[in-house]
């Protein structure tokens, strides 16, 4: 049936549209999933929200053709934080710096200082942002760092030192859950 309507879709549509489209409705498909793996416990039949993921009429077929809520709800807890004295709360911190040189010298000193266990560098990224009174855009790099929550007020004070930038972005989002070795090796690899 899927094949049909897709070969339909293609006859109809030109090919740049589906080449366009498909990514979206995977893109759809997998957060659908995964919302609904992430709290097994609220998706029973009774308890479907309206206006969600969760709502959505052929969750609970997925459900059924690829594991059970006991087996979501097994995974979900493997791959949580909570209790686990094996790590510790940590943050992903975004420091964006105008070039690779730049980027590079901070990365290293950051991890030098133990004050992250690991810096990704993202080239090729564009800010638009407004600076005293006029709308700016700079090509930049991105810092992606993995760190403690603890730490924090170092790794700040320490980019707003070693930084060119009069006001450099520092914005941290909490980790939540992920690989336990990883977060493990991340505590092991940064100061108390």
């Amino acid at each position: 049936m899927a094949s049909s309507v897709f070969s339909r879709a293609v006859s109809i549509l030109p090919s740049t549209t589906i080449r366009r489209r498909l990514p979206l409705v995977g893109a759809f498909c997998i957060i659908s999933l995964g919302l609904s793996n992430l709290c097994p416990t609220t998706l029973s039949s009774s308890s479907l929200k309206t206006g969600s993921a969760q709502s959505l009429p052929f969750i609970p077929l997925l459900r059924s053709k690829f594991g059970s809520s006991q087996a979501a709800a097994t995974q979900a807890t493997n791959i949580r934080m909570e209790g686990n004295s094996d790590t510790v709360p940590s943050i992903v911190v975004y420091v964006t710096v105008p070039n690779r040189e730049a980027g590079k010298k901070l990365a290293n000193s950051i991890v030098k200082e133990k004050l992250a266990a690991c810096v990704n560098i993202v080239p090729g990224i564009e800010s638009v942002y407004q600076w005293q009174g006029e709308i700016q855009s700079d090509a930049e790099e991105l810092l992606i760092i993995k760190t403690r929550q603890s730490l924090l007020e170092a790794l700040t004070e320490h980019v707003k030192a070693n930084h060119e930038y009069e006001v450099p972005e520092v914005i941290s989002l909490p980790i939540t859950g992920g690989s336990i070795p990883y977060l493990k090796w991340l505590k092991d690899s940064t100061r108390d």
